[in-house]
């Protein structure tokens, strides 16, 4: 997934005359903004500074995103927490409008009421998948983020097909995943637990998995010091203890918490907003709302991290265009035979890369004849082989 060169800009929808620093000039403030240094530990850095140094010259401030609502957003800045209207980076595209984690231009303090975000600068990594809608629109989650924190409860049957979709969303953002199974101490079984983790690093290949509990105090050492290294985001469904662990790295209950109900493990809404909190020990935190849904969205290259295994083993089918179906000489159909590739992982593969397939042809007329023109091919090979195989020629 490519990410925009710039959200939003709003030299194009504000003359020079309505500027933060010609209102200050008429007025006579002074421009100079607080030192941008402070946001430090929300992840500012030399590379950021240069990719504000325009807007700087207008006299705006820099801040990142805590948080949004509809048409409004929280920023910190290095003068703290500042308000401000969304109306100059709201464009039609969905995958383009701000969210939390986003470095943003905003109004100074003696600009008026109301402040605006005037513009973003470009995402680093983005976090997106497709919205539970019929009209085929991608959602972003977080932006900037260097570490996808794929949280799954081990009070309930693991489901490793959704680790296998969280996965692929979180390589393709640019992020680093990583897999926490919460809840461990629900697992006393120590031999019972390393089978688990097995399970799941089948899925994850190039991926660590960690066994977590905030009870006991399993991984959390580890968890930390992850966290610790740059802006994290909690990825999750309802109930799996994202809230317990956020307020573990934060060191105190800032996220409400609710029981998951024993039938299934499975809980309610706890987190309705995605907040960004900086960690008392180093590092950024994004604590997002469980997700009912795990839509691909344009995660091709995702895909392909996840079943790396299958990708390689396709680099030596006697054909580059191999299906993995009926053809002669494929390499992947004959790992499932003697045993090295587990079937599931192939269905699995063909799934995820059909779905990501379809999506993009809603959005691509090319795309969409091809896959016309290939299914048309299938059918007929089909209809041949049927009547070949009843003795009909035509």
């Amino acid at each position: 997934m490519s990410f925009p060169s710039s959200l939003s800009s709003s030299s194009s929808s504000s003359s020079s005359s309505s500027s933060p620093s010609a209102r200050s000039a008429r007025h006579g403030h002074s421009t100079a903004p607080a030192d941008p240094s402070a946001l430090r530990a929300y992840g500012w850095d030399d590379d950021w500074a240069a990719a504000f140094a325009p807007h700087a010259a207008r006299g705006l401030l820099p801040g990142r995103v805590v948080r949004v609502d509809r048409g409004q957003c929280d920023l910190v800045t290095a003068a703290g927490i500042v308000r401000a209207d969304t109306a100059f980076v709201t464009p039609h595209d969905p995958l383009r409008v701000i969210c939390t984690g986003d470095w943003a231009a905003v109004d100074p303090e003696d600009a008026g009421d109301p402040r605006y975000v005037r513009a973003c600068l470009p995402r680093r990594t983005a976090f997106a998948r497709s919205t539970s809608s019929k009209r085929s629109e991608g959602q972003i989650l977080a932006a900037n983020v260097d570490h996808a924190i794929i949280t799954v409860s081990l009070a309930a049957e693991l489901d490793l097909g959704r680790i296998e979709r969280f996965l692929a969303l979180a390589w393709e953002s640019g992020a680093q995943p990583l897999v926490v199974l919460s809840k461990a101490d629900l697992v006393p079984d120590p031999v019972g637990l390393s089978y688990l983790v097995e399970d799941v690093e089948t899925v994850a290949p190039g991926v660590q998995v960690l066994p977590v509990s905030s009870l006991t105090g399993e991984g959390l050492d580890v968890l930390h010091a992850v966290a610790a290294g740059g802006t994290s985001v909690l990825l999750g469904v309802s109930g799996a203890g994202k809230s317990t662990l956020a307020n573990t790295l934060l060191g105190q209950d800032v996220m409400e918490v609710q029981a998951a109900r024993d039938v299934d493990g499975k809980g309610r809404h706890t987190t309705t907003t995605r907040n960004l909190l900086v960690l008392p020990g180093g590092g950024v935190l994004i604590d997002t709302p469980g997700l009912r849904g795990v839509g691909l969205w344009d995660a091709e290259a995702g895909v392909g991290q996840v079943f790396s295994e299958i990708e390689e083993l396709g680099a030596g089918c006697r054909f580059p265009d191999c299906a993995h179906e009926t053809e002669p000489g494929c390499a992947v159909t004959a790992a499932i035979e003697d045993g090295t590739l587990p079937e599931r992982r192939l269905d699995s593969y063909r799934k995820l890369l059909r779905e990501n397939q379809r999506l993009a042809a809603k959005t691509d007329a090319r795309l969409r004849t091809e896959m016309l023109k290939d299914w048309k091919r299938k059918g007929a090979e089909g209809r041949a082989a049927m009547d070949a195989k009843r003795g009909r020629f035509r």
